[in-house]
């Protein structure tokens, strides 16, 4: 079974956008990615949880030092997983031995260390945020517009997206099971009277989320399709003519 993305559950559990279809029949029916999930929310929420708290004292010092041994030791933990048939090798003797490196924790490992070290940072920049003197919490930026992203042309059914205008000048794309193509992905905006067209950027891959800089002052009322292209490497700058999802935004 092919789990989801972590970076999409870390989407997920911000609230950033809603679960796909498909992502939310694979949630209900597997506990490994609902219980990451259910971890990172937990974790958005300790936040959310002080944030009406004032008069707050600095935090103590051996909570720093807590937070750095745990982050240490995690790091020199060897991975649990070894391959079928094999033994872990044994130590190295002596007070000078070297700690074990260089092998892949397991996912499950690596989620659990991340989560406890964001809980425990998180609290205490909230705590230093919130105590007298400190700089007030930054407001989450407004969207301006949105967009839901649909296949278009030969493009599979399956293929899905969403787009938010934000108000710092950036565009939040999330696409889902984007076919693969031999060259790259590039994101368009549209005058449909006219066709004329501006990229915005590329996409790193065919399922997930993107920040991409919006140029200020840009007509959104003039400039709404928002078009995610196939391109090739042929050192050509226009649409290739091969768009894979189109929608319209509104706001």
């Amino acid at each position: 079974m092919q789990h989801l993305d972590h970076d999409r559950l870390v989407f997920l559990a911000l609230g950033e956008s809603a679960a796909e279809s498909g992502e939310a029949t694979h949630l209900d029916s597997c506990d490994h990615c609902r219980g990451e999930l259910e971890t990172l929310q937990h974790v958005a929420g300790l936040g959310t949880d002080t944030q009406g708290l004032v008069d707050l004292p600095d935090p103590p010092e051996h909570l720093w030092q807590s937070i750095a041994a745990e982050i240490r030791t995690a790091e020199e933990l060897p991975s649990l997983v070894t391959q079928r048939g094999t033994r872990p090798a044994a130590a190295p003797a002596g007070p000078s031995a070297p700690p074990a490196r260089g092998r892949r924790w397991p996912r499950w490992a690596t989620t659990a260390v991340t989560a406890a070290a964001a809980a425990a940072l998180g609290v205490v920049g909230t705590l230093a945020v919130l105590r007298p003197g400190g700089d007030p919490p930054q407001p989450q930026p407004a969207v301006l517009a949105s967009a839901a992203l649909s296949a278009y042309g030969s493009t599979p059914k399956d293929a899905s997206g969403a787009a938010r205008v934000l108000g710092d000048d950036q565009l939040h794309l999330h696409v889902a099971n984007l076919p693969e193509v031999p060259g790259y992905y590039e994101v368009w905006l549209i005058d449909p009277a006219t066709m004329r067209m501006f990229s915005l950027g590329t996409l790193s891959k065919g399922s997930g989320d993107e920040l991409l800089p919006m140029p200020r002052n840009v007509d959104l009322r003039t400039y709404s399709v928002v078009d995610v292209s196939a391109e090739q490497y042929d050192n050509k700058p226009a649409h290739s003519g091969d768009s894979l999802l189109r929608g319209t935004l509104t706001g």
